[in-house]
């Protein structure tokens, strides 16, 4: 989902922010900090990371775009580096840490799309199937035919259906959000919101980003399993891994724990607030997650060094198609399933997944082997054109390309 789309065109957003490729609001403005930039330099101690300068000024260039608190880590076979600037919470003024937590977003969907090719590898599905025979009855009205869009289809946003938070008014607004950040929804109302829409394309016919998609996925997951895609994300990739400081909640507004706070004005349509807190029903198998940078890192580089999928599925979810909505933030981004995939400006690519909500943002890279590894999330609007995204972007391409 993207919350200021006008002047972020991110087309990895999770699903609670203002959402969908072509959505017009107003462009969100730099947010201003009473706070002064606060370095981290304790962690070195606490956490067993080594502190990096170059690291460090590439995080201090993120933070001069506008945003409130940004957090890194770059990880090779030499160990892991760490930088940290700005605070975690403006009310306390509490520096931002590396092991801080956050809501990491559509990032979320690299774990939701992990399970549902895991479930093709055991032959419990495929990526052939059709949401009708799997959810009868569920895509369907206005133009939608489930039985014309597959698996595949929707993990790789070629599905064709609306984006379902580009029609979501809890998010036009700061008062909008005040007033439904704490409503619980169910799947199948969100899917409903995007079923009130004709497709934007015939499936198959062209990349569009939407929500709507893996939302679809996460009701996909409890259909073929009997369990929610919340217990099947913990029970086969978060236990496994051992991300402690992961979790993907289902109804709880809160972030357990030290972490990171977002902040937002939504377009200067009211005073900046604490977005931090809100039901992430909302956001759903599209985003609901909450991460550390370090559990990110490991879960990155054990998917892209093929310790979750077989061999046949990782090269499935490795397949992309050109996503050229993307490229006012990353050009000649790619899309496969789940994953993204971007040029290094030194050669080759790297794979990872954005996430932005309202007043935060989480942004990673991966080498296509997993051996290296950037996981970065910064907290605010930024700025109102894409220096921020810019900034952040240097950073991953600059530690891949080191």
């Amino acid at each position: 989902m993207k919350t200021k789309l006008t002047s972020r065109i991110v087309a990895t957003t999770l699903v609670t922010a203002l959402a969908g490729i072509g959505l017009t609001l107003p462009a969100a403005g730099a947010t201003g900090h009473a706070a002064k930039p606060a370095h981290d330099r304790t962690l070195n101690k606490t956490y067993g990371k080594a502190h990096d300068k170059a690291l460090q000024a590439d995080v201090d260039a993120i933070l001069k775009t506008g945003s409130v608190g940004v957090v890194a880590q770059s990880t090779g076979p030499r160990g892991s580096r760490y930088a940290t600037a700005g605070v975690a919470d403006k009310a306390t003024g509490a520096a931002a840490r590396s092991g801080d937590r956050f809501r990491m977003a559509s990032a979320s969907k690299t774990f939701v799309a992990t399970v549902v090719l895991q479930l093709v590898g055991e032959g419990r599905l495929s990526l052939d199937d059709t949401v009708e025979h799997l959810l009868p009855g569920v895509v369907s009205g206005n133009g939608n035919d489930g039985s014309r869009i597959t698996v595949r289809q929707l993990l790789q946003h070629t599905s064709g259906l609306f984006n379902y938070t580009a029609d979501f008014p809890m998010l036009t607004s700061v008062d909008a959000y005040q007033a439904g950040r704490y409503t619980t929804w169910t799947p199948e109302q969100l899917v409903g919101i995007a079923m009130r829409h004709a497709p934007d394309f015939e499936p198959g016919a062209k990349w569009s980003y939407s929500n709507t998609n893996y939302i679809l996925a996460g009701m996909i997951i409890e259909k073929v399993t009997g369990h929610s895609w919340e217990q099947q994300v913990t029970k086969r990739i978060i236990r496994p891994l051992g991300l402690r400081d992961t979790s993907a909640p289902t109804t709880d507004s809160r972030i357990r724990g030290r972490h990171l706070h977002g902040y937002s004005d939504f377009g200067k349509t009211g005073p900046t607030i604490d977005t931090t807190a809100f039901n992430p029903s909302a956001g759903g198998a599209a985003g609901a997650m909450i991460g550390t940078t370090a559990d990110l890192t490991r879960f990155y580089q054990a998917l892209l060094g093929g310790k979750l999928l077989r061999p046949a599925q990782l090269a499935e979810m490795k397949t992309t198609v050109r996503a050229a909505e993307m490229d006012p933030v990353w050009p000649g981004a790619r899309y496969g399933l789940g994953l993204m995939e971007v040029p290094l400006t030194c050669g080759g690519v790297y794979y990872g997944h954005g996430g932005d909500l309202p007043g935060s943002t989480t942004r990673d890279g991966v080498s296509p082997d997993g051996r290296r590894a950037v996981v970065l999330h910064a907290t605010g609007d930024g700025a109102t054109d894409l220096s921020t995204e810019r900034a952040q972007n240097d950073l991953i391409d600059g530690e891949l390309c080191a």
